[in-house]
């Protein structure tokens, strides 16, 4: 990963568009949370029904503040002491977020990530960007940038190199206001 990515990969999302870039455990797609154009093509190319939801994933907590309701703070820092890591916490959303980022649910999926180029793309774009893993609806997630470029090509608008963080499952989901595990990682 270079600095020169990482600026193509924001410019590409600033202009709306869809990227792909690896993650702790596979490889993810992203885009501009804020730019509803890019949501709605990123679920068309998984082919993933809108009422499912996105994860957001940023590089510290703050930049996600505007999109969740406050918790009491016992249950906020029990959150926060998982993170960063592969620990992805469904919070009360603002009812101000896009159906199309939380779906049918009043919540919202939401990580600090640990994976040095998420950290580095979600810093340089200045918040929070779109994670879902790059497959189409019912497929295994693409593990290499080389299966994403095979399922999605000309798609998508940028590819960034690098690799998996190496974890064999996908980041644990948990409900934020109760601790609960909704799917183990």
């Amino acid at each position: 990963m270079t600095s020169d990515q990482i600026s193509q990969a924001v410019a590409a999302l600033r202009a709306g568009g869809v990227i792909a870039y690896p993650t702790e455990a596979v490889w993810g797609l992203g885009c501009d949370p804020h730019n509803e154009r890019a949501l709605a093509r990123l679920l068309e190319l998984k082919g993933r029904p809108a009422g499912k939801g996105l994860i957001l994933v940023a590089a510290s907590f703050d930049p996600l503040r505007p999109f969740l309701q406050s918790l009491d703070a016992e249950r906020e820092a029990a959150v926060l002491a998982t993170w960063p890591g592969p620990v992805t916490w469904l919070w009360p959303a603002n009812t101000s977020v896009s159906p199309l980022l939380r779906g049918e649910h009043d919540t919202l999926a939401v990580r600090i990530s640990d994976h040095p180029l998420v950290v580095a793309l979600c810093a340089a774009f200045g918040g929070p960007v779109v994670s879902t893993s790059a497959n189409r609806s019912g497929e295994p997630p693409a593990r290499t940038r080389e299966e994403v470029l095979a399922r999605f090509g000309d798609a998508l608008d940028f590819v960034l190199d690098g690799e998996t963080g190496g974890r064999e499952r996908p980041s644990e989901i948990r409900d934020a206001r109760t601790g609960k595990v909704i799917r183990p990682g």
